[in-house]
């Protein structure tokens, strides 16, 4: 195979059931100048039956099957990476879909825009048997200048510290290309010991290497069903204590600010107050965490309160939406 521009990563663990799709939203893209790396981290279904379907297949470059599992999701995207020969990489999660249209827009924005380390799309949300949910993930209703159809560039510092400060925007890999010369296998270190947050980390780490790219269009499809790592990770409070490791090494890295620390911290304890999951003795946990990690947050709730009462009368103060760039 010449080097293709894309290099296509298929991590794979117990999903059988979605590959062929999956691959079937790859193998018709519109854009296809790209290669495929299959990866199975060690499944107990029927994966490696189905990804042999593919050995054949021209746009295959790479299959590589475990033979126990690595433990991580991001070994395999250290792995994967390692393997591609394109210029940009795409991690197409195996239980996720596109529109075939999705690699020549990402592509073409990042070939259209120097400087430029990440390009990423809205998703529809679908729930486990490929039915969309009924929400909205990207919320661009709030944001009228995210025209659909349209995009935005940025620059990765200041969009690290109005956008991915307060919360992972990249919130799947499957809506996202970037550039693999920015990449260090390094960047993966911290990711690798977390299970819910090491993709924001990683995201954080990417974007800080030059320029952002928000396309306003739906083509990705984002599986989100009960027995997903993120589903887990919301009721156990795992991802609570590994946003906090987040919040805390933007705060070290970038010129974040004391209000919007405080404003931000506030309403992580505001979510952690008001959460049904937990009972009290796990709330009083979590809040502890959160003190161990970030530095004192005495009285960050109360601040946080006072400064969503008067932003109503105040358009100055700051909040997640109106810092959000």
């Amino acid at each position: 195979m010449a080097q293709p521009l894309v290099s296509i990563i298929v991590p794979n663990y117990n999903y059988a059931r979605y590959l062929p799709e999956r691959m079937e939203s790859i193998l018709n893209q519109s854009f296809q100048d790209f290669e495929i790396i299959l990866l199975d981290d060690s499944s107990t279904d029927n994966s490696r039956e189905v990804i042999e379907r593919y050995i054949s297949n021209p746009k295959v470059s790479h299959i590589e099957i475990n033979a126990t599992n690595s433990g991580s999701t991001f070994r395999q995207w250290r792995k994967g990476i390692s393997h591609a020969n394109g210029k940009y990489i795409w991690i197409a999660e195996v239980d996720d879909l596109s529109e075939p249209d999705f690699l020549e827009k990402t592509v073409n924005a990042l070939e259209s825009t120097d400087d430029s380390i990440v390009a990423f799309t809205g998703s529809t949300a679908i729930d486990s048997e490929g039915k969309p949910k009924p929400y909205d993930v990207d919320n661009w209703k709030y944001w009228p200048y995210k025209q659909a159809g349209g995009m935005r560039v940025f620059d990765g510092h200041k969009y690290i510290v109005h956008s991915l400060y307060w919360n992972n925007y990249i919130y799947n890999a499957s809506m996202t290309v970037f550039r693999k010369d920015a990449y260090e296998p390094s960047m993966l270190d911290d990711s690798i010991r977390m299970r819910n947050s090491g993709d924001w980390l990683f995201w954080i780490k990417m974007v800080a290497k030059g320029k952002v790219i928000e396309i306003y269009e739906k083509l990705n499809y984002f599986r989100i069903h009960s027995g997903s790592v993120t589903s887990r990770g919301n009721n156990n409070g795992n991802r609570l204590v590994e946003d906090f490791r987040v919040m805390k090494y933007v705060e070290t890295h970038f010129p974040v600010g004391l209000y919007r620390r405080l404003i931000c911290r506030g309403q992580y304890i505001k979510e952690i107050k008001r959460a049904p999951q937990y009972v009290p003795e796990e709330k009083k946990e979590i809040l502890g965490i959160m003190h161990d990690t970030l530095g004192s947050t005495q009285n960050t709730y109360r601040i946080e309160r006072v400064n969503r009462a008067l932003g109503h009368i105040i358009p100055g103060l700051i909040s997640q939406k109106k810092d959000r760039l």
